[in-house]
C-alpha cells in the first residue's frame, strides 16, 4: 500500500486542489448578494444620498388603513370689496377693468407652505407631504410633539413607523424653530439642503 501512496501522491494532491477549487466555484458562483466596499460610508459628509433608500421613499405605503388628516391651518386673509366711485362713471367712458383677485392662500400641499420639513434628518419629501397632508407644516409644530402627538403621527406614517423617535425629530424641530444652525450642525451633522 505505502507503494502505491509513493507512486500516486502528486496525483492525490492533484485532485484534491482541483475539488477544493471546484466547491468554492460552486459555494461562491452561488451566493446572491455580494458585499464591495467601495470607500466612505454613505452618511459621511459629503457623501450622495443612498439610492436604497429611494426606492422606500418613492413607493406606495405598506397599509392602505385611511388616516384622519387634520385641516391645515390656513391663515385666511379678509377680503375687503372695491369702494364705489362717488362720481356717476360717464356711458361714453369704458368700464373700468376689474380689480385682479386676492392671490390664493398656499395649500398644504405646496412646499413654499410653511418650513422647508426635508431639512430634517429622516424626513424625506415623501414624508414632509404626508406631514403636510396631517396638517404639520412648520418646525415649531413639530418641536411641540408630546407622546401622544408622536404616537398619532406615527400612526400615519405607514412602512416609515417609527422614524420620529429614531431620527429625533422633536429634538431636530427644537433647533430648526430656535434657528440654532450651529447646535443643530454639532448635535445631529451638517445640513445639506
Amino acid at each position: 500500500m505505502s507503494e502505491l501512496l509513493q507512486i500516486y501522491w502528486p496525483l492525490i494532491v492533484v485532485a484534491l486542489v482541483i475539488g477544493v477549487a471546484v466547491a468554492w466555484y460552486v459555494f461562491h458562483a452561488s451566493r446572491k448578494t455580494r458585499v464591495s466596499r467601495t470607500g466612505g460610508d454613505v452618511l459621511d459628509e459629503g457623501a450622495e444620498r443612498a439610492q436604497r433608500n429611494t426606492a422606500l421613499i418613492d413607493s406606495a405605503p405598506a397599509s392602505a388603513a385611511p388616516v384622519a388628516a387634520q385641516p391645515a391651518a390656513v391663515p385666511v386673509e379678509p377680503v375687503t370689496a372695491e369702494p364705489v366711485p362717488a362720481e356717476p362713471v360717464a356711458a361714453a367712458e369704458p368700464a373700468q377693468a376689474p380689480a385682479p383677485a386676492a392671490a390664493p392662500a398656499p395649500s398644504a400641499s405646496t412646499p413654499t407652505a410653511g418650513d422647508d420639513l426635508t431639512r430634517i434628518k429622516g424626513l424625506g419629501p415623501k414624508l414632509a407631504a404626508t406631514l403636510r397632508e396631517q396638517g404639520v407644516t412648520s418646525f415649531a409644530q413639530i418641536a411641540a410633539w408630546d407622546e401622544a402627538a408622536i404616537d398619532r403621527v406615527d400612526a400615519g406614517l405607514g412602512r416609515f413607523q417609527g422614524r420620529i423617535r429614531r431620527d429625533d425629530w422633536v429634538g431636530q424641530a427644537q433647533l430648526l424653530a430656535a434657528g440654532d444652525d450651529t447646535g443643530f450642525a454639532d448635535r445631529y451633522g451638517k445640513i445639506t439642503k
